[in-house]
């Protein structure tokens, strides 16, 4: 239900790995060694409640890596990464959308190409982030999520950070027409709503 991704330039094949989780850094290292990858950096989308980063575990175990995250968590980096920056690997990068909200620091990364975008919590499929901890604020989610994430092509690919429901993948363009909390709601609707689920 919590996922990692790995991102590389085919032809430099640097990469960066999105969201490391502790106990699947075997996992994700064989993914590494088998497509002959060189990691250079372990970035956070936000400091993690539900589980524990696998960034500091890496760092021990590939030589070189840089941990990033936006500054707003509060959490220790390398390198503090924010709104409008581009993370590069080879010829390819991602850029930086700070979308706060589920905490202070969540952030989305962007594809160069705009093919896809990494949502972290903000933006789940049918879903987000919950906002009742961490400096959540559902009024910061609403409008992080209509400006840095619904303002993207609708055929952009979502990739959250997690799915509960075996689901790996949706489109800007589904989740502004489907999505129930966040589709053709109003921001006083929509902070009412998450309200309302932070008390069940």
């Amino acid at each position: 239900s919590t996922y990692t991704y790995v991102l590389y330039c085919k032809e430099t094949k640097d990469a960066i790995i999105i969201d490391p989780v502790d106990v699947q850094i075997d996992r994700d290292l064989k993914v590494v060694q088998e497509q002959g990858l060189r990691l250079l950096y372990g970035v956070n989308t936000h400091m993690h409640a539900d589980h524990v980063t696998g960034t500091g575990l890496l760092k021990q175990r590939v030589p070189g890596l840089k941990s990033m995250i936006s500054k707003e968590s509060t959490a220790k980096a390398d390198q503090y990464i924010a709104h409008g920056e581009k993370i590069e690997f080879g010829k390819r990068h991602i850029t930086v959308r700070a979308t706060p909200g589920h905490t202070d620091g969540c952030l989305c990364f962007v594809a160069d190409d705009e093919s896809f975008v990494l949502t972290g919590d903000a933006l789940l499929i049918g879903g987000c982030g919950r906002t009742d901890f961490q400096q959540g604020s559902s009024t910061d989610l609403f409008h992080s999520v209509h400006k840095q994430i619904f303002s993207l092509p609708g055929e952009c690919v979502v990739c959250p950070a997690h799915d509960y429901k075996g689901r790996t993948h949706s489109t800007v363009g589904c989740e502004m027409a489907t999505n129930p909390r966040l589709a053709k709601t109003t921001v006083d609707e929509f902070v009412q709503l998450m309200t309302d689920l932070c008390k069940t």
